[in-house]
Formats: structure tokens, sequence, C-alpha cells
């Protein structure tokens, strides 16, 4: 969620100072729903929510309604708000609301990217790829990363379903004779990561054990192909900006939201279903960012304009 913050301001060519947001007690349970006392609801876990009043907030998830609503009111109006995902509430309170296009969500202050914002630009990762490559030289080429999600409100990964994907996983890098290098999230759970690492210690794979940096940028750097679960809106619109082949595993469970994704996804030809072969093939790379960007400042410069007046 901080990473699609993160990416907008990127793409906008600003530094931001990033407020990670706690809440106590009943509206940590019950926001947006429960909007009084802003003041007693932030917590200072977070850092201090004070002046000066930044002239854009960007926010993502519901946690973040209140206090950016709480900015909103004590800027006087003034400071222009941006919410990734749908606040659900409130609506015409937010200056802009970016969802992705798969949500429906219509409005005059919505701009729908299809797929999720994100950080991903060859810049980064071409430097990240500079960075890891030491780090992955002993396995050989090529390499497939893998993007692994976990449990959510809609799909499951357990260790059921990692003693089917796993062997899968293991069985194409030695058909194929391709090196796996494996990022979980931390919706896998050391279980699943560590029982994958299981399953794949006779093959050319390296498991992020979660210490130390992430080489998640590094590995889509480098890969030749990716391979990522169909449980993450966010890695498959970051997987597909790459240009690279990528395929999709899918884990038990179903949303009309994701489907839909998918379906846009693999129309276009950027994904397509984990087999048990790789090939390669071209797409045009999924870049929102960079029209989301465009489209966020050229409301905020009006708003400004209308606020000087």
């Amino acid at each position: 969620m901080e990473s699609q913050c993160l990416g907008l301001a990127e793409a906008m060519n600003l530094q931001p100072t990033v407020k990670r947001v706690r809440l106590r007690g009943l509206w940590r349970g019950l926001s947006p729903y429960l909007m009084l006392g802003a003041s007693l609801a932030i917590s200072k876990k977070g850092g201090p929510i004070a002046p000066p009043w930044p002239d854009m907030v960007i926010a993502t998830g519901r946690q973040s309604i209140l206090p950016a609503l709480h900015i909103k009111k004590m800027s006087g109006g003034k400071s222009f708000l941006v919410q990734i995902q749908n606040p659900a509430l409130y609506h015409d309170q937010f200056d802009v609301i970016i969802v992705p296009e798969h949500d429906g969500l219509k409005g005059e202050k919505v701009i729908a990217p299809l797929g999720a914002m994100h950080r991903v630009v060859p810049e980064k990762l071409v430097n990240e790829a500079a960075k890891w490559a030491p780090k992955f030289a002993h396995l050989p080429r090529p390499y497939v990363a893998v993007l692994l999600g976990g449990s959510n409100g809609t799909y499951r990964l357990d260790p059921a379903v990692m003693m089917e994907l796993g062997p899968r996983l293991a069985a194409l890098s030695k058909s194929q004779q391709v090196s796996l290098l494996v990022t979980p999230s931390r919706r896998t759970g050391e279980v699943n990561r560590v029982l994958l690492s299981n399953l794949l210690h006779d093959c050319n794979a390296f498991v992020w054990d979660e210490k130390g940096d992430n080489p998640y940028y590094g590995m889509l750097g480098l890969a030749d192909s990716i391979i990522v679960i169909n449980d993450s809106i966010n890695m498959i619109s970051e997987a597909c900006s790459t240009g690279k082949p990528v395929y999709m595993a899918s884990l038990p469970g179903h949303s009309e939201k994701f489907a839909s994704f998918h379906h846009a996804m693999r129309q276009t030809n950027r994904i397509r279903p984990l087999g048990e072969t790789l090939e390669r093939w071209e797409y045009e790379p999924l870049n929102e960012m960079q029209r989301v960007a465009h489209a966020v400042l050229a409301r905020f410069n009006r708003s400004a304009e209308k606020n000087k007046g």
C-alpha cells in the first residue's frame, strides 16, 4: 500500500514525508465509519499529524481516511487530498480518488488506471538489477522471478496449496533449465516460505528469507520471465510493467473484481496461465503511472489557482 503512494509521488517528482498511520481503539476497527475525535484517534506512534499542513496528501487504506480528512479540515481546505483505493465514504471530500478500472467506481473525481499504482520504472529496475546481480551470480541463467502472495479475503495459500505449487515450480526449473528467484510477501507466512524452500532444495533456486533488504525490484530487473500469484493486483501490475513474459499461477478462491483484471491482462497478452513450458513474447508494458501522475498534477494546479483566487 505504501508503495502505491510512493510510486505516485515519485512519478510526480515529489519528495514526500511518509506517515505510517495508526489509529487507536474503536477507530482502528470502525474506520471510516467512526470519524469523530480525530485528535484522539490518531496514534503518535506513526508520527505526529501536525502543521505545517502539506500542499498535497497521498493516502491509501481505510486507516488513512480519518487522518487525511483531518488534515483537509485543519488546513482550511487547502491541502489537496489524493486517495488511492476506494474510501467507501466521503467521496465528495477528496480531490482525487484513484481506483483500478475493474473496481467500476465512477465519478468526476475518479481516475481509473488499468491496474494498481506502483514504483516499478525502468531506471529503478536497472539500478536494482546491478545491485543484486552479484547475489545471484552463482545461479545459471535464464532467471525466472517468482512473486509469492498469500491468503487474503478472497484467495487461500496454505501448506496444502504450497505442496501443489512447490513441485510445479521445481519441475519447471528442471525441465526448462531455469533458476528461480523467489520473493515472498508478508502474507506468504513463514511456514509456507520454509516449506517452499524445502521443496526447491535440489533446484537452482533462491528463496528470500525476509532478512535484510528485499531483493524484489532486483529480481524484477534481472528476470527473463516472471511468475506471479493471482492474489495480488499490485504484483501483477508491477510484473506487467516490465514488458517481460508474465505467467500467473492460481490459488483457490474467486473474486469478480480480480477476475475482471486478470481477463484484461490476458486480453492484452500481458499474462498467460502458468503451464509446463516457458515461452518468449512481447507486449506493451503496463505503464499507467505517468498518465495518472499528469492527471493528478493538472487537477492539483487547477485547485491551487482556485485557492489563490
